[in-house]
């Protein structure tokens, strides 16, 4: 079984910053894609940020400059860097990559448990 295990997250002052990491392990063949999604209660789980093995990067605008994304592809680990962190960030944020295993040849698309941000003063 894969799992994604998110580290970090927690309160924060509006302006500030936070870092999150995500780990995968089990029987991992490769990992495409990983990156983060967030969601808060009624409203639909949206994208964060992307990053493939090779080092390309998908997020949309209104996270770009504030947030940064990283992979270290030995470790299986992503870790995301959030600055200038406004109340409307508050969500739970989720770890996601697309994996294939020893049971599974075709790309999966797996999430982690969840991880809540709260920016608030």
């Amino acid at each position: 079984q894969v799992q994604l295990v998110e580290s970090g997250g927690g309160l924060v002052q509006p302006g500030g910053s936070l870092r999150l990491s995500c780990a995968a392990s089990g029987s991992i063949i490769n990992i495409y894609t990983m990156g983060w999604y967030r969601q808060v209660p009624g409203k639909q789980r949206e994208l964060v940020a992307t990053i493939t093995s090779g080092g390309r990067i998908d997020s949309p605008d209104y996270v770009k400059g504030r947030f940064t994304i990283s992979r270290e592809n030995a470790k299986n680990t992503v870790q995301r860097r959030m600055n200038s962190l406004k109340p409307e960030d508050t969500a739970v944020y989720y770890c996601n990559a697309g994996v294939t295993t020893i049971l599974n040849s075709v790309p999966k698309n797996c999430w982690g448990q969840g991880s809540q941000v709260t920016v608030a003063s």
